[in-house]
């Protein structure tokens, strides 16, 4: 057997086992956005009306979605049919003026090697936690 790092439970594990699937090792993906000072100035400005600030909305998908991206290729990489228990972790640094997305999941792989379920036949669900999204703001 060989070693690998994950965050997802026990639980999940032997879930993950019997579905046919076996963890293959923690995958991260970041990104680290400017707001940038004008970009900045004028959503402060636009914060003093109500209604959505558009350009942090679109940098926040943007981000999010690189990180994702990053992740998914770090797990391409390792030969990993998807990625299970993926995190979203949203941290604001130098005066809020920069926004890093850092995503976390477990790639697995498809052995086929299938588990009995509690009614003795196969199982076919595969256990995924909905996504968890953290902030230090």
């Amino acid at each position: 057997m060989t070693a690998f790092t994950s965050d997802i439970s026990t639980s999940d594990f032997w879930l993950l086992q019997d579905a046919g699937y076996v963890p293959v090792a923690l995958v991260v993906g970041n990104s680290v956005f400017s707001m940038g000072v004008i970009g900045g100035v004028a959503t402060g400005l636009k914060g003093l009306a109500k209604g959505e600030l558009t350009q942090i909305t679109e940098l926040m998908y943007n981000a999010r979605e690189m990180a994702l991206g990053r992740m998914q290729s770090e797990a391409d990489k390792l030969g990993a049919d998807g990625v299970i228990g993926v995190k979203l972790n949203v941290t604001y640094m130098h005066n809020n003026e920069w926004m890093e997305i850092t995503a976390i999941g477990t790639a697995v792989k498809y052995t086929g090697a299938r588990g009995k379920g509690k009614s003795g036949g196969p199982t076919v669900v595969i256990p995924v936690r909905s996504d968890e999204v953290t902030t230090n703001v």
